[in-house]
């Protein structure tokens, strides 16, 4: 199989895959949702975490054009920064009021229209940016690319189910909500083809890129993820995230060993 069929089939993997998990949680009584998506979350972070430390990075520290790791790390550093620089300033854009919850749950609050057109467009860049960390991983490996969109997929499902939940209650029914879902998750394919005409050409550019992908893994799980976890302090709820976290690492561990 070619290496371009590689990434149009993960990157399908890891748009549809995700849209349609979290539509078949809409069928779920809502107590049920309730109980499931936390644990989606923990493990979310464990697979994202174990994609940017055991995927991700060695790969771009092992590129032939790497001649000063310090320049990948500085690529990590700067890449964290950019990120947070960019949930600023959508707060800033956001919030209009002196006390805002950036990440208040989808169900706690009515949203307009716009909210779910909003969603939908932010989603589609989000799914843009996914295709093209598919396409560069894949380019670097086929194992790496394998295992990175294993954790694209796992990590967009808790945000998937949120986003379906923000349409429904923008006035969205649900299958125009799943059509809209389906069609933003198709630019994951668009960043991706983007990613593999552009970047053939630039194959220097491929550790920072990876660089620059494993840092964004890290930010979403531990600036995003993370503090959602505190909030369920008891010892019972801690245990369970700590065995789904290491079950999610464990994923990608495997996943990559066996591949390789």
């Amino acid at each position: 199989m070619s290496l371009l069929s590689w990434i149009i089939i993960f990157s399908l993997l890891g748009g549809l895959l995700s849209v349609m998990v979290a539509a078949s949680f809409l069928l779920l009584p809502a107590h049920l949702r309730k109980t499931l998506v936390p644990h989606l979350v923990s493990f979310a972070i464990g697979s994202l975490l174990g994609a940017a430390f055991l995927g991700l990075l060695p790969h771009a520290l092992a590129g032939p054009e790497v001649e000063d790791f310090h320049n990948i790390f500085l690529a990590v550093l700067l890449g964290l920064l950019s990120f947070f620089l960019l949930e600023k300033l959508v707060l800033w854009r956001h919030c209009h009021s002196d006390h805002c919850e950036a990440h208040a749950p989808h169900d706690e609050h009515k949203a307009n229209e716009a909210t779910g057109w909003m969603i939908l467009v932010g989603d589609g860049m989000h799914n843009l940016v996914d295709g093209v960390l598919i396409a560069a991983a894949f380019m670097t490996d086929i194992h790496l690319g394998i295992v990175t969109a294993l954790a694209i997929a796992a990590h967009e499902i808790p945000q998937e189910v949120g986003d379906f939940v923000v349409l429904l209650h923008s006035g969205f029914s649900r299958r125009k909500a799943l059509l809209f879902n389906v069609l933003s998750s198709l630019a994951t394919i668009v960043g991706a083809l983007l990613a593999y005409w552009s970047l053939g050409d630039m194959q220097h550019l491929l550790p920072y890129v990876l660089a620059v992908a494993a840092s964004s893994f890290i930010y979403i799980a531990v600036a995003d993820l993370i503090p959602g976890l505190h909030k369920r302090a008891e010892a019972s709820a801690t245990v369970q995230q700590i065995i789904l976290i290491a079950a999610g690492v464990s994923l990608i561990y495997v996943t990559h060993s066996t591949l390789h």
